[in-house]
């Protein structure tokens, strides 16, 4: 069975990721695998260099990034409250999907920064054709909702996201990475699965490429 990891994040996601595009697309390739993505937080700038070093490398891209969806309006910028933001994995399909991806984080910058480059769901409705959206982290809406304990929010939300994406574009995302929390929510998340419908997908939430990097990635997150 073949992997792909769709939750990537490199030197390109500031003082959070600390993967070296070069590295990390050979290393996928050493590892027998045949596609990678990228998605940094909140921007693109390591799209066309991850672009053409999975080309050199024999390696489909899959373009992406994790955004920053603001709980109102991108707006809104009135006290903390409207710093809160949720997290969301966006994956382009297609060419459309390609150029929707950028004019929503464009947008997220000049229309949503605040704290963050946030989008919204209004403008996620708007430029979702070509994309295929991944629930996230713990930091998802759907995850957090799930953490609070209000599973019947949770679901509305998950609804919510799969009526804005369409059908078979929105999927809810795994991810094991020793975290107590997590084993809780993926109970919850296959529970949703199974009386909603909606899709699984596997996940690493990717910050560095090798097992001796992670005491330098810790020292990253100190400095950050």
């Amino acid at each position: 069975m073949e992997f792909a990891h769709l939750h990537v994040h490199t030197e390109y996601s500031l003082l959070d990721g600390s993967s070296k595009i070069s590295e990390i697309v050979k290393q996928a390739k050493e590892l027998g695998m045949t596609s990678l993505a990228i998605t940094d937080h909140g921007a693109m700038y390591g799209v066309i260099d991850f672009y053409k070093e999975c080309k050199a490398q024999g390696i489909h891209p899959v373009i992406g990034c994790e955004v920053y969806v603001a709980e109102k309006s991108r707006f809104q910028k009135d006290g903390r409250s409207d710093a809160e933001y949720y997290h969301l994995v966006l994956l382009a399909k297609d060419q459309q999907g390609y150029e929707n991806l950028i004019k929503m984080v464009s947008k997220g910058f000049v229309e949503g920064f605040y704290y963050k480059p946030r989008i919204d769901l209004e403008l996620l409705a708007e430029c979702h054709e070509g994309l295929i959206a991944l629930s996230a982290c713990l930091a998802g809406a759907v995850q957090r909702t799930l953490m609070n304990g209000d599973y019947e929010a949770a679901k509305k939300v998950a609804l919510q996201y799969a009526d804005i994406m369409g059908p078979d574009h929105f999927y809810l995302e795994l991810q094991d990475h020793g975290i107590p929390e997590q084993a809780q929510v993926n109970q919850q998340l296959m529970r949703l699965s199974q009386e909603t419908g909606l899709e699984l997908v596997a996940t690493n939430d990717v910050h560095y490429t090798y097992k001796e990097d992670a005491e330098a990635h810790d020292v990253l997150l100190c400095i950050q």
